[in-house]
């Protein structure tokens, strides 16, 4: 009786494929066809070859290549994918060569000149993760480039990949030999939890803070800003109450003569009857401003009052009536009525504090679209993100000038991304994009050049991050969602 034995082999395997392959041959087949081959005798075969390779197979837009040592499979990855670089300027960016690259440490089943199994599977899973342009390795490959390497590998979390019932381990490799400071974008996800608890922390500390700190006298003004009541019963208004209060809170935190308290900590009264004397104890502040909105066919009644919470006595108050579609120069009509009240306004705006008003929106329907996105995101569901997406997708297209729609889209795709949700180098170059339309638009917006900042920093340009933060902190300087989210991206 005879026994056949498979034939196995410990080898590395690099898995290597064309970004937008398909996009290139509809554009022009034979061109693409001529630049492939083109692209790999001047630039992979003889780096392969270089290297101590042998590729396995080619297909229309990849290849699979064996070697004998994971050193000289990831060196030859670099290298292959500068040269890629170098060979792809001359021409136009949707007509360039762009790979991604994936490297595993495995056992392989040998047949002829071919290999099979495990080995290789992860290599090409781990190739469709990659980053265009990039490198992805496995553990197993990982763990045997200790000290080989000049270059840093970041830790890209433990992938769920198809047809593999274990998680693998992935690195990416940083091609620029720049050390990334922060946490890398697989990892992120991972920490979500985390995040929520030190934010939870942060909260608490606040409140701590709050009430240990001095008070008004000889301190800062400070003041909460309690959700603005909905007269009437439809639901468009009570989305509009919600959107103005969060804007006046948002514009009264860009002055630095006094303290603002977060939307998150003044929400829970909303409804409620409550004594501002009581609120003054509760979150420490010196002044509470409350109002209501009412709205009747194309006209809206808005009014506001600032209280003093020492003993409840009215300082200052007004009463709005306008067309619906100035209800935003009423909200910055509020911001700086209390401003004139609780500091020099004149002062503030001698140091030209005018420049940094926000963009006021120009159309109330997309408005509501807005805040009912927003307001559909808080659920922090998938299924709920992409519900808002949809909201706020309706409102950018009534009012393409929205900056606010951008800055809000972008930071649920951050959520997204923080889920593990999607392609987090492509969710990344999304959130740039909304984050750069929004800075043009509303240059003045922090939440904008926050959105910007989170979007680089996700990619590794740690300093344009830290500039884009600054500047954020120099157009809202009070805002406690705008400190929060700068040190995440400092």
């Amino acid at each position: 009786m005879s026994t056949t034995t498979t034939e196995r082999r410990l080898v590395a395997i690099l898995a290597s494929d064309i970004v937008g392959y398909s996009r290139l041959i509809e554009q022009d087949e034979a061109a693409t066809l001529a630049s492939i081959r083109t692209f790999r005798r001047e630039v992979t075969d003889p780096l392969i070859a270089e290297h101590r390779g042998r590729i396995i197979k080619l297909m229309g837009d990849g290849a699979i290549v064996e070697f004998a040592s994971v050193v000289d499979a990831v060196q030859a990855a670099i290298a292959i994918q500068k040269a890629a670089a170098e060979h792809g300027k001359p021409a136009r960016p949707t007509r360039r060569i762009v790979l991604r690259i994936g490297i595993n440490l495995g056992d392989v089943v040998v047949d002829g000149d071919d290999l099979y199994g495990d080995g290789v599977n992860v290599a090409a899973r781990l190739e469709q993760l990659c980053a265009p342009g990039g490198v992805m390795i496995s553990g197993t490959a990982y763990d045997h480039m200790q000290g080989k390497l000049g270059l840093p590998l970041d830790f890209a979390g433990n992938q769920h990949v198809k047809n593999i019932s274990r998680a693998i381990p992935a690195y990416q490799v940083r091609l620029d030999g720049v050390k990334r400071i922060r946490p890398p974008m697989r990892l992120r996800a991972s920490m979500a939890l985390i995040l929520v608890a030190v934010a939870g922390l942060l909260l608490a500390g606040a409140g701590a803070w709050w009430w240990l700190r001095p008070g008004e006298a000889g301190g800062r003004p400070s003041i909460a800003v309690l959700p603005f009541d909905a007269v009437g019963p439809d639901e468009t208004t009570g989305r509009l109450a919600d959107g103005i209060t969060e804007d006046i809170i948002t514009d009264l935190a860009r002055y630095r003569e006094f303290d603002v308290i977060a939307r998150n900590s003044t929400k829970v009264y909303k409804g409620k009857a409550v004594d501002v004397r009581q609120v003054g104890r509760d979150l420490n502040v010196g002044y509470v401003l409350e109002g209501s909105i009412q709205r009747q066919a194309d006209q809206v009644r808005v009014t506001a009052q600032l209280v003093r919470t020492t003993d409840g006595s009215h300082v200052w108050s007004e009463r709005w009536d306008r067309p619906a579609a100035d209800v935003f120069a009423v909200q910055t009509e509020v911001a700086e009525g209390v401003a004139n009240q609780l500091g020099n306004f004149n002062a503030m705006y001698s140091e030209s504090k005018v420049a940094v008003k926000r963009k006021r929106p120009g159309d109330l329907t997309a408005y509501d679209l807005f805040v009912l996105g927003s307001a559909t995101a808080e659920a922090s569901t998938e299924e709920a993100y992409k519900q808002s997406i949809a909201y706020l997708d309706q409102a950018i297209e009534r009012d393409p000038q929205l900056a606010r729609a951008y800055v809000r889209k972008g930071f649920i795709i951050y959520g997204l991304l923080l889920s593990g949700k999607g392609n987090s180098h492509e969710m990344s170059l999304e959130m740039e994009r909304l984050g750069r339309t929004a800075v043009g638009i509303d240059p003045n917006d922090a939440m904008a050049h926050v959105l910007l900042a989170s979007a680089i920093s996700q990619q590794g340009r740690n300093q344009e991050a830290v500039e884009e933060s600054r500047r954020a902190l120099a157009f809202n300087p009070s805002s406690a969602y705008v400190l929060v989210r700068v040190a995440d991206n400092i």
